[in-house]
């Protein structure tokens, strides 16, 4: 990455914009070796480590920038955690410096290490001090496997761990992302997603610096926003995760909606009718893949597959069943598009070629020697796979539910679900039967203006061919906000550990047969509390 960017010295192309300001490639890497040049100065012995808590603004990718060519590394500190969590990121990452902002930094008063705040009088100072740098004078030995970037992964199911990144990894993801999605010179990448993730410097920051491409920041992701900031800087390609495009699709539709620069965009983890929707609605191709920060397992979409599949996997990606070491068997559906065989289908994708393109974790061989039982990669995404290679997404790891003694996991649930007139997003997960196993339950958050019909859920149910027959929630929350981490995927541990007992609306199937929902009372939790109780399961009661 070093590399790339020195390529870029003497670029005159537009290479970022920000608001109403803008950088040439020439002067993006100027500013970089600037903030190379600070930390040069500050360094101290131990990890090169740089945590950076910002919102997407122009430092934030300066910072990276001057990294690279210090030869230093970039923790992207996640602005979502707060507290001992907060700190305890940025202890085990072996940061010697913190850049932030003034919000940022009466966050980590506290903390007791040295801190840049980019909103005061002396880090203007010091970047003015650091003015005109040589680059060669900066530039310390730089190799493919010199680390640049520790990334958390998202902490849906657990605490985040720090994902490693080398330079030269990220410089052939950007190889890979230029030559298939076609991000060129020409395009102007619109980031609305968290710089500290992987998403936003995996598939749009480093091929943009690879080809020289326009690079436009938003502060942080707005739906309402979305559109405005794509007109404004004529953006031609953007990046999304999780929910980005379910919220997108929730603002107030307009005719001129598809009147945008936009060409393509490129996520994971959106729905097949919300993909089918944006594109109609914003006349914007998007290409949904399947991946993650740690990037052990690739699947690819390819041309004719089957509605709802993520395509089909790289050579030696699998779905194996984590307990035998075996492959799963086939999934088999019926005429109407049921899984039939959920139980012995569905498995953990894996890829049994190795690790190669997995670095490991920072300070975290537990974790590490979990990813890499057998030496495979194994990835904590559930699956199964067709009789041709196509593989379906079941959810993570922790989303397996069993009722009545069938195992199934939560994703093809939720995918039923989001059909729902008025959803915009659905989570499916598993809560105590008081008598034995599982329950199935859902929350959903719906569309700005739609209220919750629930004499409708019964018959829309009964309509779905694909619904497995243990699969139907019992307990539907209705919810104002999906919890999401800082890059929109939904955090199912607090609606889990909740589950009925809240101050949101819950639906429900009051006697079991019942396809009628009902709003639960107080009296019917009590009772119900009492059914827990008398058969021996109050321990299991879900807290508040």
């Amino acid at each position: 990455m070093a590399a790339l960017l020195e390529a870029r010295i003497g670029d005159d192309h537009v290479g970022l914009l920000a608001g109403a300001e803008s950088w040439t490639w020439d002067e993006v890497v100027r500013e970089s070796a600037r903030r190379a040049a600070i930390f040069n100065a500050l360094r101290v012995e131990g990890p090169p480590h740089i945590g950076v808590l910002l919102d997407n603004v122009p430092e934030f990718l300066f910072w990276i920038g001057g990294a690279a060519l210090a030869s230093a590394v970039i923790v992207g500190i996640n602005p979502t955690r707060r507290g001992d969590e907060l700190a305890n990121d940025i202890r085990h990452t072996d940061c010697q410096l913190i850049v932030t902002d003034a919000a940022g930094a009466a966050l980590l008063k506290d903390i007791g290490i040295p801190t840049l705040d980019i909103e005061s009088a002396a880090y203007a100072e010091l970047v003015l001090g650091a003015s005109d740098p040589v680059l060669r004078d900066l530039t310390r030995p730089v190799r493919e496997d010199s680390l640049l970037l520790l990334l958390f992964t998202s902490g849906t199911t657990g605490a985040p761990k720090a994902v490693r990144c080398t330079q030269g990894r990220l410089a052939s993801i950007a190889e890979r992302v230029e030559a298939q999605y076609g991000v060129n010179r020409n395009d102007v990448c619109y980031a609305p997603m968290p710089l500290f993730h992987g998403n936003a410097l995996m598939a749009l920051w480093a091929p943009a610096v690879r080809v020289g491409a326009t690079v436009a920041l938003t502060p942080k992701f707005s739906a309402s926003g979305f559109l405005a900031d794509v007109r404004r800087y004529r953006a031609t390609y953007f990046t999304y995760v999780g929910k980005a495009l379910t919220y997108v699709l929730g603002t107030p539709e307009q005719p001129d909606d598809a009147d945008n620069t936009l060409e393509r965009g490129f996520g994971n983890e959106a729905s097949d009718l919300d993909i089918e929707r944006f594109q109609k609605r914003f006349g914007c191709r998007i290409i949904e893949g399947y991946g993650s920060s740690e990037g052990g397992a690739v699947i690819v979409r390819v041309p004719d597959m089957p509605a709802g599949s993520l395509g089909v996997g790289q050579p030696g990606v699998i779905v194996a069943n984590p307990d035998t070491m075996e492959e799963c068997p086939p999934a088999r559906f019926d005429d109407g598009g049921k899984l039939l065989n959920a139980e012995e289908a569905t498995g953990e994708i894996v890829n049994t070629q190795g690790l190669e393109r997995f670095e490991g974790y920072y300070r975290n061989e537990e974790a590490f020697a979990h990813r890499s039982r057998n030496g495979w990669y194994w990835s904590g995404d559930l699956a199964y796979r067709d009789e041709h290679g196509f593989f379906w997404f079941a959810g993570r790891s922790a989303d397996w539910l069993r009722v009545d003694g069938e195992n199934f996991a939560a994703a093809p649930v939720e995918r039923i679900l989001s059909r729902l007139p008025g959803v915009a997003a659905a989570a499916v997960y598993a809560v105590p039967d008081p008598l034995s196993g599982d329950q199935v339950m859902a929350a959903v958050e719906l569309v700005p203006g739609a209220s919750f019909d629930a004499a409708a859920l019964a018959p829309f149910l009964a309509g779905q061919p694909d619904l497995g027959t243990k699969w139907a929630p019992r307990f539907v929350r209705v919810v104002d906000h999906m919890p999401l981490t800082g890059s929109n995927k939904v955090v199912k541990t607090g609606l889990r550990a909740q589950a009925w007992v809240t101050d949101d609306p819950v639906y429900w199937r009051a006697e079991r047969g019942n396809p009628s929902f009902t709003v639960m009372t107080e009296d019917e939790r009590a009772a119900l509390r009492a059914e827990f109780a008398a058969h021996g399961r109050e321990s299991q009661w879900p807290s508040s």
